[in-house]
C-alpha cells in the first residue's frame, strides 16, 4: 500500500490530537489543521517521529480551507481521509437568551466549516488517481438527543447527520465513503465540567463519567482502515455509564 494521507481539523487538542496520533501511529501521513498555530506546533514537536504536517486553518474561511487542501495535495499528492473534527460549543442558555451572533458563530464552525472541508475534500477525492477517499464527520451524542440549554450546538450536530448522509449518497459514483462518529463524554478540556456536575434534563446537577480520548481515536482508526467498498456509516462511542441510554 502506498502513502495514505489524512487531513484532521481541530487537530491541536482533545479528540483531534488523539486521532492524529493514532492515525500517524497506524502509518498515515497526517496533515493537522487548526485555527491556532501554537497547539499544532506543540503537537508536532511532541511527536517528531510521526512527521506531522501542520497547516493553520480557519474552517469558517473559504480561502483558508481551499489553501489547506491545495497545500496538502501539493506536498503529499492526494488526500485519502478527512476527519471533520473542528467544532465548538456555547454557553448554556435558553433559546430566547441566545444572541444571533453567538448562534451564527456555532453554525459557522460546526456546520459551515464541516461543509467547506467536505466540499474541498470531495473535489480532490473525485479527481485523484486512484479515485476516492473517506470522510468521517465528528457528530455527537447531541446528534441524537439534546442536553438542556444547548439549542445551537444540538441543531448543528443534527445537521451533521444530514451532511453525512448526503455526502455518502453523492460520493457513491466516485468511491467516496462518508461516515459519522457520535461521541459521548470523551475526556477533553471541553468536558472537564462533567466530572464536577452538569445540568440534566430533570433540572438536577450530576457528575458524569468520561471516557479516554484514546479510545475514540482507536474507533476512528478502525473506520478509516476499511477498504472503500466497506463503510461504518454511523458509530456511537460513549462512556458506558453516562446518562444517555434509557432514563439515566
Amino acid at each position: 500500500m502506498g502513502e495514505r494521507v489524512a487531513v484532521v481539523t481541530g487537530a491541536g487538542t482533545g479528540i483531534g490530537a488523539a486521532v492524529t496520533i493514532a492515525l500517524a501511529g497506524d502509518g498515515w501521513t497526517v496533515v493537522i489543521a487548526g485555527r491556532r498555530p501554537a497547539p499544532l506546533d506543540e503537537l508536532t514537536a511532541a511527536h517528531p517521529q510521526l512527521l506531522l504536517d501542520p497547516i493553520p486553518t480557519d474552517v469558517t474561511d473559504e480561502a483558508s480551507v481551499r489553501n489547506l487542501f491545495e497545500v496538502s495535495v501539493a506536498r503529499h499528492g492526494r488526500v485519502d481521509l478527512l476527519f471533520n473534527n473542528a467544532g465548538m460549543g456555547g454557553p448554556p442558555r435558553d433559546p430566547d437568551e441566545i444572541p444571533l451572533g453567538e448562534w451564527q458563530e456555532i453554525v459557522n464552525v460546526n456546520l459551515t466549516g464541516a461543509f467547506l472541508c467536505t466540499r474541498e475534500a470531495f473535489g480532490v477525492m473525485r479527481r485523484q488517481q486512484p479515485q476516492g477517499g473517506r470522510i468521517i464527520n465528528n457528530g455527537s451524542i447531541s446528534a441524537h438527543a439534546p442536553r438542556p440549554r444547548s439549542i445551537a450546538y444540538t441543531a448543528t450536530k443534527h445537521a451533521i447527520t444530514g451532511l453525512t448522509k448526503s455526502t455518502a449518497l453523492d460520493g457513491r459514483p466516485y468511491d467516496i465513503a462518508c461516515a459519522q462518529i457520535d461521541i459521548g463524554n470523551a475526556a477533553t478540556d471541553m468536558t472537564t465540567a462533567m466530572a464536577e456536575g452538569v445540568l440534566q434534563a430533570d433540572g438536577s446537577l450530576r457528575a458524569e463519567p468520561r471516557m479516554r480520548a484514546d479510545d475514540v481515536a482507536r474507533a476512528v482508526v478502525y473506520m478509516a482502515s476499511l477498504p472503500l467498498d466497506s463503510n461504518v456509516a454511523t458509530m456511537t462511542v460513549m462512556a458506558t455509564k453516562m446518562p444517555y441510554l434509557g432514563r439515566g
